[in-house]
């Protein structure tokens, strides 16, 4: 099969494993409060350990297609996981998807889309060196820092910096991926130690952040985690990995424009309403009535 047929094939698999992750996440991100108690009933949940496996199972399909397709190829098709989790996850909680989910979901798609269209390139050969790898994550760092802050509300925000983190991730993972399968040299050096290991950090945090950032639902934060994910790897393997894209300049402002496009598509998913939660529990009790403070003498002259 064909290098990149076979990096598409394995995307394909590995957004669908992302999307029953994510309306896993987001339906117990609507069930979990806040602070310690909250991340604990989180950590027993079995439905968060699911995710976790699919994440981790979709995680390995993502570094195979990153072995076979360069970022600017396998990082788009991430897209799919929008397409995929936005109807299933309304389908879970009992609701039609919504013409406005509709409407940014296939915005969000035609504009990734776009950024497909000027992706190129054989398979990966090329890889960050240990100096390289360490000013990105620090970078990175920063930004996840100030994207989440204390005190930050959970939402948009959150979803940037989780795509930030695991656009990164990948970008790192076709490094540790190329420099293993290279023959050349040791298959534990320093420098496949080293990016591994900021490959679980932002891995980890990703999921964190994704997790805190699906509080205010599913679609909106979604679609920012998948439109900030290709874009961060893509930068790196253009400006790092020497990736170019299609089509010269044209090729640049069809890149623009698919961009736009897409963030487009994510404002009109902020405007889509969430499903309404589930009320508590009340419990009913015989009504008693209050005690009377006036006195008796009064209550029996009354006919």
């Amino acid at each position: 099969m064909n290098a990149t047929l076979l990096a598409v094939a394995l995307s394909l698999v590995s957004a669908g494993a992302y999307a029953a992750a994510a309306v896993a996440q987001e339906r117990l991100a609507s069930r979990v409060t806040e602070g310690e108690s909250g991340a604990l009933r989180m950590l027993a949940s079995g439905v968060w350990w699911s995710s976790v496996g699919l994440n981790a199972a979709a995680a390995l399909l993502h570094v195979a297609a990153l072995k076979y397709g360069p970022l600017t190829l396998v990082q788009p098709l991430g897209a799919l996981t929008l397409v995929a989790a936005v109807p299933l996850g309304a389908r879970l909680a009992g609701r039609r998807v919504t013409r406005l989910e509709w409407r940014g979901t296939g915005l969000t798609l035609i504009g990734l889309g776009a950024l497909l269209l000027t992706a190129s390139g054989p398979a990966p050969d090329d890889t960050l060196t240990v100096p390289e790898a360490l000013v990105v994550a620090a970078a990175t760092m920063a930004v996840i820092g100030a994207l989440s802050r204390p005190g930050t509300r959970p939402g948009l925000r959150h979803a940037t910096a989780s795509g930030f983190a695991s656009g990164v991730a990948s970008a790192l993972t076709q490094t540790v991926t190329v420099a293993v399968t290279d023959r050349s040299g040791p298959l534990l050096s320093p420098q496949v130690v080293t990016v591994a290991l900021l490959v679980a950090a932002f891995a980890a945090g990703g999921l964190l952040l994704s997790q805190t950032a699906y509080r205010g639902g599913l679609g909106a934060p979604l679609a920012v985690v998948t439109l900030s994910n290709p874009m961060a790897a893509s930068v790196i393997g253009v400006a790092l990995l020497g990736e170019r894209l299609r089509g010269g300049a044209g090729g640049i402002l069809v890149a623009v424009a698919g961009a736009m496009v897409a963030a487009y598509g994510v404002v009109v998913l902020t405007r889509s309403p969430r499903a309404p939660a589930a009320e508590p529990a009340r419990e009913y009790l015989p009504s008693i009535p209050a005690p009377s403070t006036e006195p008796a003498a009064l209550r029996l002259s009354r006919p």
